[in-house]
């Protein structure tokens, strides 16, 4: 059963720099390169593009509409983050920062200050917005003066690929790098000594893999950590994992018939090859590794949500296992995203859509039909008043509350 969106009133519309090129909207096109107007797919006309992408301005949205898209151009958007009236976009071409107020965006990037365009993550470090990126650190923008602070690998960062921060409530910084995770200590990011770096050989396996993907603090203050290895938690000084032996991933039979992907990382690259031999699952020539999360929430509860490679979303307690797949009604088995809202329900982003987890059970099921950009869904944020801003290959989606 779908998500009830009536399909009407469609925009379509640029959103960053990088915006080249002509924009199908079935029989009808907007060729640009800077945002245009928000028109209807009734009302679309050629436009002819400006000799260079501008890289701020106003994108022209309309309010009115159930649902709009916003392009990226040929981009993945890894995050969103809504910032009050501030929506946040992180492209591997940059951030944008859109204002639903004003309807003005501009783009963040190399340009103006980050030292890598990819960026894997946008969020907020007290007064300050941070970025985490593909091989450029960890940026800190100060939104007064628009002046970058980075820090990288001299200043004790594990490594200049970030991929995601968490402030705990303890006042603890978290930062998940490809080479493991750093702790600050209360926080101070300029104190070299409050700097702490935990890898797969300081705590001895505790964590399963120094490849850190996502971060969440528990309910009792624990910090939980997605790697490509399984799942790791930090409890009062002691470390432990799980694994696909421990219960974490669908085993291959369950989900054999429903993997998209046939393409397996592990034959182009030797660090994938060897994650699948120490799991026996040499044979197996698809995209399928069920210890590497891709995506994980904490809700309310403090239950763990684990997203996998091709082995489905796996729920964990604490103590016990379950294996949620397109058996049990998620629309794909490669999950990407895992968004928990201000009520609480949680948003899975899959290969082939987004499902919604419903109050008695089950899965809503929300495609291009309903208003995605892409089935392909790598991002998600709530703004305060219920509309979500939903992000995949090349744009973002925003769709009203019904």
């Amino acid at each position: 059963m779908g998500f009830k969106l009536p399909i009407v009133g469609l925009a379509v519309i640029g959103l960053g720099a990088a915006l080249a090129g002509t924009y199908h909207l079935g029989r009808n096109s907007v060729a640009a390169s800077v945002p245009a107007p928000a028109t209807t797919v009734a009302q679309a006309q050629v436009q002819q593009a400006p000799a260079a992408p501008q890289t701020s301005g106003k994108v022209g949205a309309d309010a009115t509409q159930k649902f709009t898209h916003f392009r990226v151009g040929n981009k993945n958007v890894k995050r969103i983050f809504v910032d009050g009236d501030t929506v946040w976009v992180g492209t591997s071409g940059g951030a944008v920062r859109y204002d639903t107020r004003t309807d003005e965006y501009k783009l963040f990037d190399t340009k103006s200050g980050l030292l890598s365009n990819g960026v894997f993550y946008v969020g907020r470090l007290g007064e300050q917005i941070v970025v985490g990126t593909y091989g450029g650190g960890l940026s800190l923008l100060d939104p007064k003066t628009e002046k970058w602070e980075t820090y990288n690998v001299p200043e004790g960062l594990g490594d200049a690929f970030v991929y995601d921060v968490v402030k705990a409530r303890n006042g603890d910084v978290w930062i998940a790098t490809w080479s493991g995770v750093n702790r600050v200590r209360g926080g101070d990011l300029k104190d070299r000594s409050k700097w702490e770096l935990h890898t797969v050989e300081s705590t001895k396996g505790g964590l399963p893999n120094d490849w850190v993907y996502g971060l969440a603090e528990g309910k009792d203050g624990e910090m939980w950590l997605a790697t490509e290895g399984g799942l790791s938690r930090y409890k009062e000084g002691q470390w432990q994992a799980w694994n696909h032996a421990k219960g974490l991933g669908a085993p291959y039979e369950k989900v054999k018939n429903d993997i998209a992907f046939t393409n397996d990382p592990s034959k182009v690259s030797e660090h994938h090859a060897r994650q699948k031999q120490e799991m026996g699952l040499q044979d197996i020539n698809v995209a399928y590794n069920p210890n590497y999360i891709v995506s994980m929430a904490v809700d309310h509860e403090g239950v763990v949500w684990a997203g996998t490679w091709g082995a489905g979303l796996s729920r964990f307690d604490g103590k016990t296992w379950s294996h949620i797949t397109v058996t049990e009604g998620l629309p794909g088995n490669h999950v990407f995203m895992l968004h928990v809202d201000p009520k609480g329900v949680l948003w899975i982003g899959t290969n082939n859509g987004l499902a919604r987890m419903k109050a008695g059970g089950g899965y809503e099921v929300m495609t291009t039909n309903e208003g995605l950009f892409a089935n392909t869904v790598f991002s998600m944020a709530t703004a305060r008043d219920g509309t979500l801003w939903i992000g995949s290959f090349g744009g973002v989606a925003k769709i009203k509350p019904s």
